[in-house]
């Protein structure tokens, strides 16, 4: 049996890899991130997070009004040493449709930031990420679980401008409902009929 060398990943330097130096990074596997200076590589994906992720994106796509696009697994230059990248994002148009930069989107072009729990990232999604995402100023978080019985459960958040915090605005099970940070119906019940 033959085994593969590991690979050759750069090794950070002393207090971490700044966004410019992630931009130039060849070669790293899909949907890497970098936090705290430090590459997040993640597992592959599972039919229920792509399917919700789907389900999301369009949904918001479909319902966001003029001046709004949703778009996913794209990168948010947050900070000097901060680009993560949300399963689903909601933008202005104008970032939407700017040719560069081609590869990520910057923190002020959020209005909604959408992370699907996984296995893996449950601390980056659930406590990491969100605290970066509210300083960095995004009004709106939104966290998707699983639930035991495999259902979509969406735990809504809100940036308290003053200390720059989220804060919770609700919990949807079998629907979403919301007019915050637009009018919004979803049925989260699609995501279990398709997988």
């Amino acid at each position: 049996m033959t085994v593969d060398p590991v690979r050759d990943w750069p090794i950070p330097p002393s207090g971490g890899f700044t966004v410019d130096d992630f931009l130039q990074m060849r070669d790293l596997p899909k949907h890497t991130e970098l936090i705290d200076g430090g590459l997040v590589f993640v597992s592959p994906q599972r039919k229920w997070h792509r399917q919700v992720l789907d389900m999301f994106r369009l949904a918001l796509d479909a319902q966001a009004p003029e001046g709004l696009r949703a778009d996913r697994e794209m990168a948010v230059r947050l900070g000097p040493r901060q680009m993560p990248e949300p399963d689903v994002l909601v933008v202005t148009s104008e970032a939407f449709d700017r040719p560069e930069p081609e590869s990520y989107y910057f923190a002020d072009d959020l209005v909604l930031a959408v992370e699907v729990v996984s296995p893996d990232s449950e601390e980056r999604d659930r406590d990491t990420k969100p605290g970066k995402y509210a300083r960095a100023g995004i009004p709106h978080f939104w966290r998707v679980e699983r639930s035991s019985d495999d259902r979509v459960v969406v735990y809504a958040y809100e940036l308290d401008t003053v200390s720059t915090c989220y804060v919770p605005v609700g919990i949807y099970h079998e629907r979403l409902k919301t007019v915050s940070p637009f009018d919004i119906d979803i049925d989260l019940t699609t995501a279990k009929e398709r997988s």
